[in-house]
């Protein structure tokens, strides 16, 4: 058997190392530099990234030998997808690792928002007994509308039911019938914006979705209306929400992606009624397990022309 050599450069959990090292010669070098990347990607059959290393299509022309591109995650705006397809790249993701552990994050970030817990908790760390002007809102009895009803937006949906909430969904790539087996009520966009007192969004970023929260959307948002996003910056147009947030038209923003990560202390982060997360959506122990496991699996059977579960291109 072809003993492949791959390449990881943003690490990996150790049960998919141990996946990878009983059949193929592995390289570690997380944190490479994408000039580094650019002379070493020639000698490998496969290479494995997360969200920090940018897969362009200079790097692709370098890769001489490359078969095989896995993200161990979901998304994969990171590789250039045409250019992997040119070069008969296979590009494979991780799509069920991580699902539980947005989800949770996302509910977290709910509730963190209906209660203002960071700023309570930040001001007992300041000495300041804040009770009188902490007064939030319960989720029970309110609206959750979900843009984007795949796998996260479901398990999202489920923990709002259990809430006592009412959740409505718009995703036009399922059917009003398969949205409505999933668990939310179907609602076009217009009506989502318009009905939800929380609105969570579960997109991949692409021509269609850049800048799809913005300042149309916002108008037609309720008043006072708390938006979370733990799926890709740029969803989000990040002026129009701080605007839509000095006028009080939108009560609060949960983020855990941005436009540019890491964002600095910009407008958006620094705001007082942002919640600003790190990008950890997947970064739990369990998803990290599963999301090394899968990839590593999945690029072997790449390589091994073996058939695919989550094959992208």
């Amino acid at each position: 058997m072809t003993k492949f050599k791959i390449l990881i450069t943003d690490g990996l959990d150790q049960s998919g190392l141990d996946v990878l090292r009983s059949q193929a010669d592995v390289d570690d070098r997380r944190d490479i530099s994408a000039e580094d990347l650019l002379k070493a990607i020639p000698e490998y059959d496969g290479l494995i990234v997360r969200g920090r290393t940018k897969v362009t299509a200079s790097a692709l022309e370098a890769a001489t030998r490359l078969k095989a591109i896995g993200r161990a995650g979901v998304g994969v705006d990171n590789i250039d997808l045409d250019a992997a397809k040119k070069r008969n790249v296979t590009v494979v993701n991780a799509p069920m690792s991580t699902s539980i552990a947005v989800a949770e994050l996302t509910f977290g970030l709910m509730l963190a928002l209906a209660r203002e817990i960071p700023r309570a908790d930040a001001g007992m760390k300041q000495g300041k007994w804040l009770k009188k002007g902490l007064e939030g809102v319960e989720l029970n009895g309110k609206t959750l509308g979900v843009i984007g009803f795949g796998r996260i937006g479901v398990e999202l949906g489920k923990r709002a039911a259990a809430f006592g909430m009412n959740v409505i969904a718009y995703d036009p790539l399922i059917s009003e019938d398969e949205i409505s087996k999933r668990g939310a009520e179907p609602v076009s966009i217009q009506d989502l914006y318009a009905w939800s007192d929380f609105i969570s969004l579960h997109l991949p970023l692409n021509v269609q979705t850049r800048d799809m929260i913005g300042p149309l959307a916002f108008s037609q948002m309720k008043d006072g209306a708390r938006i979370v996003c733990a799926a890709r910056g740029g969803i989000i147009d990040e002026s129009a929400l701080v605007a839509a947030l000095n006028s009080g038209k939108v009560a609060g923003a949960a983020l855990d992606v941005y436009a540019v990560e890491p964002p600095g202390e910009t407008e958006t982060v620094l705001h007082p009624k942002v919640i600003a997360m790190p990008h950890i959506g997947a970064q739990t122990a369990e998803a990290q397990s599963r999301a090394s496991e899968d990839i590593a699996n999945e690029v072997l059977s790449a390589l091994q022309n073996k058939p695919l579960r989550w094959k992208v291109n």
